[in-house]
């Protein structure tokens, strides 16, 4: 086969990569290594800045966020059951949707009719800074696709970054000792916006996906294991950590998925070699503590997509370029806010009363601030794309 991009990887910047491209006439082809269902399988974030909505509007995916989706206008935070709002609209004019990342793989599967071939097994990249092409096997078979562009979005343990030879990338990373045990459970969420919660004991979350569905997240020491907890032990280590009041209100039910995620922050540079790109988790983790590993990832490939289009129908190298530089600002704008956000409401093991004192005086400037709650609401709606 000859085309003119090869995407590695379906999940949501795939898939926009693809649908971008193919509305303006760039001939694509989408690789996944795993089955269709199996991709849908995958419970992610839930928080979309509205950036990204207005980005999945633009391609026609959005009719069903917009119908299913809730938009929250600002979020609740809650600091050993001390609380404060941050108001959204009120602060920057903007909101964000909440709506499950599962829901917007299946819209864009549903939606986009380009080219995608899953379970393609031994994916390899030869030639990115010539004439690249890839190979694969499916079906006990070796297929061969010539291109002019390959991008990744085959996510942290994907093959395209490490298609790169080692001294061209810096890879900058932290990895957090504690991670987040999340349940998914078919119970009425506890309150209309998303709770964030620091508490001695650690870090939870209160978060959404309907007004039927909850998602909630305690954090839990590193080397913690899934059939360690009980829906029971979850529940009560969960109410624990929350405002009396909120904890009484609480609603609690049969886990539908419980999974334990490690945090890490992690950023490679730079981001493009030669004709092979870098976008969404191949580039860049954030801890989920400021929602933006799903929008990064939708920021990536608008910016990537328009720079494909640019080489591809226009001729001009100018927007490929410059994407590295570009998108790397943003993502380490990111990369801060979930840093930051991290850091103020979690737990560490080798925090000193200090070190808690900060955390609490970082909380009570918040609250008194309406300056720093606008920084706080401009990053957590999204930074301009």
């Amino acid at each position: 086969m000859r085309i003119q991009v090869v995407i590695i990887g379906a999940g949501p910047a795939g898939l926009t990569l693809g649908r971008l491209l193919e509305l303006n006439g760039v001939d694509a082809v989408i690789l996944e290594q795993r089955r269709g269902d199996y991709v849908l399988s995958r419970i992610r974030a839930g928080v979309i800045e509205w950036g990204a909505v207005e980005l999945l509007d633009s391609i026609g995916a959005g009719r069903r966020m917009h119908a299913e989706g809730l938009v929250h206008h600002g979020i609740e935070m809650s600091f050993d059951g001390d609380r404060q709002r941050v108001d959204f609209t009120d602060l920057v004019g903007k909101q964000v949707m909440v709506y499950g990342q599962t829901e917007v793989t299946r819209d864009l599967m549903d939606l986009s009719e380009g080219k995608r071939i899953y379970e393609a097994e031994a994916v390899e990249i030869h030639d990115f800074d010539g004439s690249p092409y890839v190979t694969y096997r499916k079906d006990g078979q070796t297929h061969r696709i010539d291109c002019d562009f390959i991008a990744g979005c085959d996510g942290f343990h994907g093959v395209t970054r490490k298609s790169v030879p080692r001294g061209a990338i810096v890879n900058y990373e932290r990895v957090y000792p504690f991670g987040w045990l999340g349940v998914l459970s078919d119970v009425p969420p506890v309150s209309e916006e998303l709770i964030y919660a620091h508490h001695e004991r650690g870090f939870a979350l209160c978060s959404q996906r309907s007004l039927t569905r909850s998602r909630y997240y305690v954090q839990v020491q590193e080397g913690e294991k899934v059939e360690d907890w009980s829906d029971d032990r979850f529940w009560d280590e969960l109410r624990r950590r929350l405002n009396p009041e909120t904890a009484e209100a609480m609603k609690t039910g049969s886990s539908i998925e419980k999974s334990i995620a490690p945090l890490r922050s992690f950023v490679a540079e730079p981001l493009r070699f030669g004709k092979l790109f870098l976008a969404g988790d191949a580039a860049h983790i954030v801890p989920p503590t400021g929602a933006k590993g799903l929008n990064l990832a939708m920021s990536d490939v608008a910016i990537l997509g328009a720079a494909l289009i640019e080489a591809c129908v226009e001729k001009s190298t100018a927007g490929i370029n410059a994407y590295s530089s570009r998108v790397l600002d943003r993502i380490w704008k990111s990369e801060r806010f979930s840093w930051w956000m991290t850091s103020l409401l979690h737990t560490f093991p080798d925090n000193t009363e200090f070190d808690r004192r900060m955390q609490r005086t970082e909380f009570e400037y918040i609250a008194a601030s309406r300056v720093a709650q606008q920084s706080l609401a401009e990053n957590y709606v999204g930074l301009p794309i």
